[in-house]
């Protein structure tokens, strides 16, 4: 048996995976960089049978997926958003809208927009929950499959955004329901997403993105096509909004849209993170032209379904 010579006993001044780093760790990477237990076997992702069906779906999604990176872990989150500083600038988002929807309440806000801005919102906006919900189910996916903790942490954010805009949307629709009890808010939203015009493209574009299991493919068209797409659609409704005098909705879309800037940076450092695999631009381009028609027609038809709302 060899003993272990002093070098080897000597303890570590950080984690052993930080350890040649020529600087003091930040708070990002210490919490955010190589904490997944599923990335050590692409056989067995889960440390339990090959044959688990589990196992099976993430080494054919996720380690066989055509988007290949040879050191994952490298990437790195521009903003470094970690839990602490993502609740942190979240609460104070939050209490900013707070105020801005009660001060509108107080302002009696509502009861003085107009019945044809009324059909529109009761048509285009409120309904909107459930293409959140989409976005949201689509993020979680990328936080399952994804292939670094430090990606994983960026969709896990994104996600929780989607979720916090989701809810907000449910808040003004109970609150235009106390108002207007008799125009359906509250009510006829799950109609209007199945059947009108103006969401049947969202609705193919998100049923067609959440069965999309490859991992490279559903993190490229989900951030670099389908979201994108919704961004555009928030500002259409937040023009319209602004058309009507519906001041709380413009603000209420300016702020989601503000959040929809984080997203992107981090996506944008995540094509060019996996662009310098040469094999791997090609690739990017292909998913996004396949995706871009059908994300092109839900805007369109998304606007076109403002005209709609008043017939």
């Amino acid at each position: 048996m060899t003993e272990p010579t002093a070098e080897a006993l000597k303890p570590l001044k950080t984690w052993s995976h930080l350890a040649e780093n020529r600087k003091k760790p930040s708070e990002y990477e210490i919490v955010s960089t190589k904490t997944l237990f599923t990335t050590g076997n692409p056989d067995a992702a889960l440390e339990l049978s090959v044959d688990l069906p589990m196992n099976k779906w993430i080494k054919r999604y996720r380690s066989e997926s055509p988007l290949q990176h040879e050191d994952w872990d490298a990437f790195r989150d521009p903003d470094g958003v970690v839990y602490r500083s993502y609740c942190t600038q979240r609460d104070s988002d939050e209490d900013y809208i707070d105020g801005l929807v009660s001060q509108y309440s107080d302002m009696g806000h509502d009861a003085k927009l107009s019945a044809e801005w009324l059909a529109q919102l009761g048509s285009m906006y409120t309904p909107m929950r459930y293409l959140l919900h989409t976005a949201q189910m689509a993020a979680a996916y990328l936080v399952t499959m994804s292939q670094a903790s430090t990606i994983a942490n960026c969709a896990v954010f994104q996600m929780a955004d989607q979720f916090r805009w989701m809810s907000r949307v449910s808040y003004r629709t109970a609150e235009l329901r106390k108002t207007w009890p008799d125009a359906g808010f509250g009510r006829d939203e799950r109609a209007h997403w199945e059947n009108d015009a103006g969401w049947q493209g969202f609705r193919e574009l998100m049923e067609r993105m959440l069965a999309t299991y490859d991992y490279g493919e559903a993190i490229i068209a989900l951030n670099c096509v389908a979201m994108p797409a919704i961004d555009q659609g928030l500002k259409e409704l937040g023009a319209r909004a602004a058309e009507r005098g519906d001041t709380l909705t413009q603000f209420l879309v300016e702020a989601q849209l503000a959040d929809a800037q984080r997203r992107e940076r981090w996506t944008q450092a995540f094509v060019t993170f996996v662009e310098a695999e040469p094999a791997n631009k090609a690739y990017v381009n292909e998913v996004i032209a396949h995706w871009s028609p059908l994300a092109d027609k839900a805007v369109q038809r998304y606007r076109d379904g403002f005209a709609a709302a008043m017939r």
